[in-house]
């Protein structure tokens, strides 16, 4: 097997096709029209791995394309209602307008399908002259002798299982850049590699993350309500656990409908997909649905530390954007308005950089603009949602209330988290085990049917991409204090616990083997994030592998 790899020397080389990294090559264009710059997307096609609810606010759109609307952006239904619901078991509670915080308030944004604005962005970037490369995974990051950043390299393909070259190998290509940057996405597996060498993090919070699980539905035309937003919290989740839900209409009798809970819920027993499939049987929620048809569905983990678990996100030689670095409004559930400004503020920083001729030093031009922008203005005030959400339903309720609309966000106090996701988590034996019922295959559905809408494919003679420090650790620790919760948090079917004959099992016994499906990962990072040893380490698969998402 020929170790060498050719190279390509760019200005910029971007890691990530989504709003973060296909806006700062735009922003580049636009001010150095000159500056050549590549973006890689581990996805088939821009827009391929990118799912969100999702409401957008238009604010940073505004400033990098002004003419969006006449472009053709596809931001086609604007907000015409937000409703807040607090659920029980067979009821609910709408908050009156008057009671929501600013951050549940609408006006001005639109439903959209983040996946397809996606696609729309890429074509707007690669008609300036950005050179965008689909179904090339970023799978090193390269250094030079100094320690700076110096690009990537693409992962190899046609390696099989066994770890030896097929007849269909390719050796992987470097990519050099004067700067580069990465847009991975929530727990970014370069990113987090960045984050850990250069030490980051050290002045920051654990990073707190969500698992976002999402489904599009057409729907009966008498129950659709273009515009609609809905989101609720309470049931079925206990007040202790963080999380809630959306239901978006869309245009075409659609509607987006998902679930998120936060990663530090501490029972094992705890299913984020089944919790998904069981709120849907809400009598507040299961009429929308009632008569229609599940078109899509879809995974991904998001990052909602907020301001307090910011790493430094510059470092020699580049810098991290959107949600790479934790650029998400968890009290707005919205990250595309401030992944999009971030890499509008890395692209002014790089040009200024170039002009002065700093080749790979620290971007703090970047880091500068940041703290002098609405992006920091806008975290400043959320920074206390997630930390008081944490502490339980009620008293986190009380606590947003008293920030938000009586301190405006700007309360003279900041909460903060010391624990990690994955730390959160207890043994078994100290929780109620929680019984799911079994789907219906009308409103409910098991996760192997879900798997099927997202278009998951992965080239099946490749190492798995779902890596293990130690082999031992599944069954000895996971499955023995934990009852094997990959089985549970999961939302693709990957992980499952077997015994000798292949039963699946939920404590040990003789022969009990953990089995990783890694052809189903859609790509969601849970596993990386929560797994409670942090045994699994999620690695970039082949390109173009995973997920193939339309109007998610």
């Amino acid at each position: 097997m020929d170790q060498t790899r050719e190279s390509m020397q760019y200005d910029v080389v971007i890691v990530g096709a989504g709003p973060a990294g296909l806006s700062a090559a735009i922003r580049l264009k636009q001010v150095s029209p000159e500056v050549n710059v590549c973006v890689l997307e581990k996805g088939s096609e821009p827009g391929a791995h990118i799912l969100s609810g999702a409401v957008m606010d238009p604010i940073a759109l505004n400033e990098l394309l002004p003419n969006w609307k006449a472009d053709g952006a596809p931001l086609n239904t604007p907000v015409t209602e937000d409703r807040f619901l607090l659920l029980s078991q067979t009821g609910a509670v709408q908050f009156p307008q008057w009671m929501l915080p600013a951050c549940f308030k609408n006006h001005g944004n639109y439903v959209v399908s983040l996946s397809n604005f996606t696609r729309w962005l890429a074509q707007q970037a690669e008609g300036m002259g950005v050179e965008i490369f689909p179904g090339f995974a970023a799978a090193e990051i390269l250094y030079e002798d100094d320690g700076r950043v110096k690009g990537v390299a693409t992962g190899a393909m046609g390696i099989g299982k066994d770890g030896a070259p097929t007849a269909n190998y390719q050796n992987g290509m470097e990519l050099w850049g004067r700067y580069t940057l990465f847009a991975e996405g929530a727990r970014g597996h370069l990113g987090r590699q960045l984050i850990e060498r250069f030490k980051l993090n050290q002045n920051a919070d654990p990073q707190s993350y969500g698992i976002g699980l999402k489904e599009v539905w057409e729907i009966d035309p008498a129950n659709h309500r273009p515009g609609l937003v809905i989101h609720t919290a309470g049931w079925p989740l206990d007040s202790q656990t963080y999380g809630g839900s959306f239901m978006y209409h869309l245009e075409n009798n659609q509607v987006a409908i998902g679930y998120v809970v936060g990663l530090n819920y501490a029972n094992p027993w705890l299913s984020p997909f089944e919790e998904f499939q069981r709120y849907k049987t809400h009598p507040k929620i299961r009429p929308y649905l009632e008569g229609g048809k599940r078109i899509g569905y879809g995974a991904r983990a998001i990052t909602a530390g907020g301001l307090n678990a910011l790493p430094k996100f510059i470092f020699p030689g580049g810098a991290l954007l959107g949600c790479d670095a934790g650029f998400l409004n968890a009290s707005r559930i919205k990250g595309s308005h401030l992944a999009i400004k971030s890499g509008m503020l890395a692209a002014d920083a790089i040009v200024q950089a170039l002009k002065n001729d700093l080749d790979s030093a620290e971007l703090t031009g970047y880091e500068r603009a940041f703290k002098n922008s609405w992006m920091y203005d806008e975290l400043y005030r959320a920074r206390n949602f997630k930390p008081a959400m944490s502490k339980g339903l009620w008293l986190g309720t009380l606590l947003v209330g008293i920030d938000q609309k009586l301190f405006g966000g700007k309360a003279p106090w900041t909460l903060h988290s010391a624990q990690p996701d994955h730390g959160a988590l207890k043994p078994a034996a100290q929780c109620e085990k929680i019984q799911y019922p079994k789907p219906d295959g009308k409103i409910t559905f098991d996760r192997l049917s879900s798997v099927f809408l997202s278009g998951t494919t992965h080239e099946e003679n490749q190492p798995a991409h779902l890596t293990l420090k130690d082999q031992a650790v599944p069954v000895g620790i996971n499955l023995s204090a934990y009852a094997g919760p990959e089985s549970r948090y999961c939302p693709a079917g990957v992980y499952e616990y077997l015994d000798a004959s292949g039963n699946n099992i939920s404590a040990p016994t003789e022969g009990a083997r953990l089995q990783i499906n890694a052809q189903n990962c859609v790509h969601c990072k849970t596993c990386d994030i929560k797994d409670p040893t942090q045994n699994i380490v999620w690695v970039t698969p082949e390109g173009g592998g995973g997920p193939n998402y339309t109007g998610m």
